[in-house]
């Protein structure tokens, strides 16, 4: 029942209806560093029916991966920092026996996404039922991730298992993660999570306290709701990558700021990971007051449905936070303190 409340008063905080100070209070402002650019792409695309074989769904991924560093150059005119695919994309919809279906990392997987990883200079989220010890008959639903110089980065393993009605199995004999990490990339902090780890709370919460930047959610479901919360609590972006439906880029604001629907397949964004957020204030004019003084300096989605909006800075030597100092304006997190401190002193409940 407790999780169940815990995830109701998220969402509603999401959507307006709750203050969740505690996330405006205790998660660390990054106005103050330089701008950080992260280009991110993802991908929707479904893998029921018929396996092709190992060799064909590599090269189909890899190919997904080629789409997205395509799009990049096109778009922002370099490269990729980040390639994300669906959950289980290796392996695709397992028969009852997932022992079978899962592939070990040593061959031509880690080949494959080396290699690929290499020719873009890019970061991989590849998620797929891992064989981790044949004998023991040990296989995780897992994310690897590979480095820009084709290395091994880390692997999360799904810690959350789904269950499905009228069944004790943990996909089907899948052993669970134990812990949720953050993996050090050379744009920033990123964690992983799969699918229905969505509906549980320790591995969002562990992120946070380990200073995710972004969060990376391979997955079957493709919802919408959860993750905007889940971004909102925990001020920091999530990025889906889905079988189906959508594949989107959430903000720390829990708004959605990017989306692809079928029958598009890849989606590439580019993220600032140095960001304020503003709430409405006479001074900010809905951030005409910061594009007014800084022109193309500064870059910002104002949301008047939400009175808040996020802000960073284009300039390498004027970070966010300067710029806001300069028109004396406050991020929401500032004045979330300031306000409770007078909520103290006037006796007003915690």
């Amino acid at each position: 029942m407790r999780t169940s409340a815990i995830l109701i008063a998220m969402i509603l905080a999401a959507l307006g209806a709750l203050p969740l100070a505690a996330a405006e209070l205790t998660v660390p402002s990054t106005a103050a560093q330089p701008p950080r650019k992260v280009i991110v792409g993802t991908s929707m695309q479904a893998f029921w029916g018929e396996y092709p074989g190992l060799q064909k769904r590599l090269e189909q991924l890899a190919g997904l991966v080629d789409q997205m560093a395509e799009e990049s150059q096109k778009k922002y005119g370099r490269g990729l920092d980040l390639a994300i695919l669906p959950e289980t994309a290796v392996t695709g919809e397992t028969s009852n026996n997932v022992m079978a279906d899962a592939v070990p990392l040593k061959g031509i997987l880690e080949d494959t996404f080396a290699k690929k990883a290499r020719q873009h200079h890019c970061y991989i989220v590849v998620p797929t039922y891992l064989l981790e010890d044949k004998e023991k008959k040990l296989c995780s639903n897992a994310a690897i991730l590979m480095g820009r110089n084709g290395e091994v980065v880390g692997i999360y393993r799904k810690v959350h298992l789904a269950v499905h009605t009228a069944s004790d199995s943990l996909e089907g004999g899948t052993t669970p993660g134990k812990e949720s990490s953050v993996f050090q990339c050379d744009f920033g902090r990123l964690g992983i999570q799969i699918c229905y780890d969505i509906e549980w709370d320790y591995g969002w919460s562990e992120l946070a306290r380990q200073g995710a930047d972004l969060v990376a959610w391979p997955t079957q479901s493709p919802q919408t709701t959860h993750p905007a919360a889940r971004a909102f609590a925990h001020r920091y972006y999530i990025v889906s990558s889905t079988w189906r439906n959508n594949a989107s880029f959430f903000e720390p604001t829990g708004k959605i700021m990017a989306q692809i629907r079928e029958p598009a397949h890849v989606l590439v964004e580019q993220l600032d990971l140095s960001y304020a957020i503003l709430p409405w204030s006479p001074q900010l004019h809905n951030g005409a007051a910061l594009k007014e003084k800084y022109g193309d300096k500064v870059g910002f989605r104002y949301y008047e449905d939400e009175d808040r909006g996020m802000f960073w800075s284009n300039d390498p030597q004027v970070p966010i936070s300067e710029m806001m100092r300069s028109l004396g304006l406050g991020e929401t997190g500032q004045e979330f303190r300031r306000i409770r401190q007078l909520y103290r002193k006037a006796g007003v409940p915690e």
